[in-house]
């Protein structure tokens, strides 16, 4: 069972951060392969190959405590504060002085520039990396116009890392990346949050709270998708709202998200467009696009506003989010794992049917599990169990589910190949996911 909500999700994080600093442990990869993110450049998959089974990553240390999945690219952090990073490279986001040539993205190298810094924690988006000191300090780096970076006015690259400088002061404890924009969560339970911040994905950390342009498509796409005779007209639409949104709305460095300052944050997740927030005393909070439901909300104001949990079957613990669906590990009354899940489902990434733009609890091969982590990639989901398995569902092109096929999964499966390893952690990238185990 998952513990009351007074042992604190960092005591236990601590507790087997412990564990594994005694452990010898692998990093194992599968799915897409096309980018490098599966760092397998030395297994006889190879770079650019997809890996349908979990497959250990050659040349990393044995004292990986972290993992961290971008949409293209993967971190490690290391029990003696080292980061090491693989896969695309093309914003600078595996942090090397040197640009290097597309058939080296997937030899994990270490992170350039923290050689000062013994990093904690590691967390990825799209086009950036960050890493966070065991000091509280936060360090970025990567390429975003949209200020992800929040390094300050226009500043959109950082090859090495750079510290946040605004953020001086203060202790971060966990960082959450979107497409273009950023939450940071610090120990005493503030909230900061940078980046674009059209839908009020940030809160109300502007006046000026503004639709998205391309959120504003997205349901006329959808309602194209399958008629052949509108594509062009669906294309046309994006590319439209593309160009609108060259006059983007964004905060270049952390702001405090004032309308969470009677309330202690203990949880962030960023989707590509939406954003998540766990307070203390059980509410969640969502904000951001809801073209797929993922807000879980009746409630479509712009900022953060609660969704509809039902808070008389669960209370969340833990929370996740992938492209478009959001995920929650949370305690039933009873004092089981409770998994809910809620937006787009298009692939089954929600492991359930039923309503979708509402939390729907998952059962199928978990009913009798009890999950503990949670995470969303762009149509699948992994979750990690008690005793130490690793559940996927939803789109298994590429073999991004582990399960030694391409097919696609309704319900979440065992990873049977996993069998006879303990799985500490899992992290999903777009189109690959990554898990952590003992030996």
């Amino acid at each position: 069972m998952l513990s009351r909500r007074s042992r604190s999700q960092s005591g236990v994080v601590i507790g087997l951060i412990r564990r594994w600093l005694s452990t010898k442990t692998t990093v194992m990869s599968f799915g897409d392969g096309s980018q490098g993110a599966l760092g397998l450049e030395g297994s006889p998959v190879g770079f650019g190959c997809d890996a349908y089974e979990p497959t250990p990553v050659p040349d990393l240390p044995p004292d990986v405590c972290r993992i961290a999945a971008g949409h293209y690219h993967s971190l490690a952090v290391t029990s003696q504060g080292h980061v090491w990073a693989w896969g695309r490279n093309n914003e600078s986001q595996l942090g090397r002085r040197e640009i290097s040539q597309r058939e080296s993205w997937s030899k994990p190298q270490r992170v350039e520039g923290l050689d000062t810094v013994m990093v904690r924690d590691a967390f990825a988006s799209g086009v950036a990396s960050a890493a966070v000191g065991d000091d509280g300090s936060l360090w970025v780096w990567g390429k975003s116009k949209r200020g992800q970076l929040g390094l300050g006015q226009n500043i959109t690259e950082a090859v090495l890392p750079a510290r946040v400088e605004a953020l001086v002061g203060h202790e971060i404890v966990k960082v959450s990346l979107g497409w273009g924009h950023t939450l940071a969560l610090t120990k005493s339970g503030k909230l900061f949050g940078w980046g674009y911040y059209a839908d009020g994905r940030l809160g109300k950390i502007s006046t000026l709270l503004e639709a998205s342009p391309l959120d504003s498509v997205t349901q006329k796409v959808n309602s194209y998708r399958n008629s052949k005779s509108m594509i062009e007209s669906a294309e046309k639409l994006v590319v439209e709202a593309i160009e609108k949104e060259k006059d983007m709305p964004i905060i270049w460095e952390p702001t405090l998200i004032e309308e969470l300052g009677n309330v202690e944050v203990v949880d962030v997740a960023c989707g590509l467009d939406h954003s998540l927030v766990l307070c203390r005393n059980g509410t969640l909070l969502s904000g951001g696009s809801n073209a797929y439901g993922q807000l879980g909300r009746v409630d479509e104001d712009l900022g953060l506003y609660p969704v509809d949990v039902d808070a008389t079957a669960m209370s969340p613990i833990v929370i996740a989010s992938g492209l478009g669906h959001s995920l929650a590990v949370g305690e039933g009354k009873d004092g089981s794992s409770v998994l809910t899940t809620w937006g787009w489902n298009g692939n089954h990434q929600l492991g359930r049917e039923g309503p979708e733009n509402v939390p729907g609890v998952v059962y199928g091969g978990l009913a009798d599990e009890e999950p503990v982590s949670v995470c969303g990639g762009r149509v699948h989901s992994v979750a990690v169990t008690k005793n130490g398995e690793a559940w996927a569902w939803g789109c298994g092109r590429n073999g991004r589910l582990g399960l030694g096929s391409s097919a696609d999964e309704a319900e979440p499966a065992l990873i049977e190949h996993l069998e006879g390893s303990e799985v500490l952690q899992a992290a999903a990238g777009f189109d690959h996911s990554l898990v952590l185990v003992s030996d």
